[in-house]
């Protein structure tokens, strides 16, 4: 059974999450860690982690940066105390979109960090197309955790190794030319996730689809092929992977 560490369980992409989670089940899927990004994620987040097998990250993404107050802030920080909230995330830089706000970026990140090493919990970390930055301010702090949708070079993989960070591998990996598998064939497979990030980044022969977490057991059954190894040492190996950084 794998776990699907990040995904985006909320009303706007979904009728029936109840059935979303025994749909994944079935496709040997059996745990979630529900990712906000905002208030009104971080609110529902608390809400699907009613169900036994959902847990949650709550933090603020770098396109809302913006918009977000200290009062979010403070209901970020309020309620990690809850035992089934397991990382503050998703948090990070984006500059595809938004390299006008950089600084801002900056400051709401560190803020971030801050919180995540005072409370010693881990960080999902959102990172495109700012991986100089990303890496300088993960250094300042002595936080764990998952740098989400990995797509980077080899070299960038094994820095964020090194600083104690596991690779969140997603749908990505099975696109058309995409250079990410080159990069895992030289990766241990203990360093490595698996996440869907749905209802985005559908993985391949699904692509034009809403994704969904059942999605794991595809993106599971390409890692595995590319590492060579079964799909029960991938689910062994990626459960262990997850324990040494979340509460789970």
């Amino acid at each position: 059974m794998f776990c699907d560490t990040h995904c985006h369980l909320f009303k706007e992409y979904y009728e029936d999450i109840d059935g979303i989670l025994k749909n994944a089940q079935e496709h040997f899927v059996n745990r979630f860690i529900n990712a906000g990004c905002d208030r009104k994620s971080n609110e529902e987040v608390l809400e699907t982690i009613k169900f036994s097998n959902v847990y949650g990250a709550i933090g603020i993404h770098p396109e809302d940066v913006l918009n977000y107050t200290e009062e979010d802030l403070a209901f970020i920080e309020e309620n990690l105390k809850n035992e089934k909230i397991v990382a503050i995330g998703e948090i990070g830089l984006d500059y595809h979109y938004g390299k006008e706000t950089r600084e801002e970026q900056l400051i709401l990140f560190e803020k971030q960090l801050s919180l995540a090493e005072k409370y010693k919990i881990p960080v999902v970390v959102h990172s495109r197309e700012a991986t100089e930055d990303t890496i300088a301010l993960l250094k300042k702090y002595p936080v764990k955790g998952v740098i989400h949708s990995f797509s980077g070079s080899l070299e960038i993989a094994r820095i964020y190794i090194q600083m104690g960070f596991l690779l969140g591998i997603n749908g990505v990996i099975t696109f058309k030319n995409c250079h990410l598998k080159d990069v895992i064939k030289e990766i241990d497979v203990h360093n490595l996730v698996l996440e869907t990030d749905s209802p985005y980044l559908t993985p391949v022969p699904f692509r034009g689809e809403k994704n969904d977490p059942s999605k794991v057991f595809t993106i599971a059954k390409f890692v595995g092929e590319v590492k060579e190894i079964s799909l029960d040492e991938l689910a062994n190996i990626t459960n262990e992977n997850i324990k040494r950084i979340f509460d789970i």
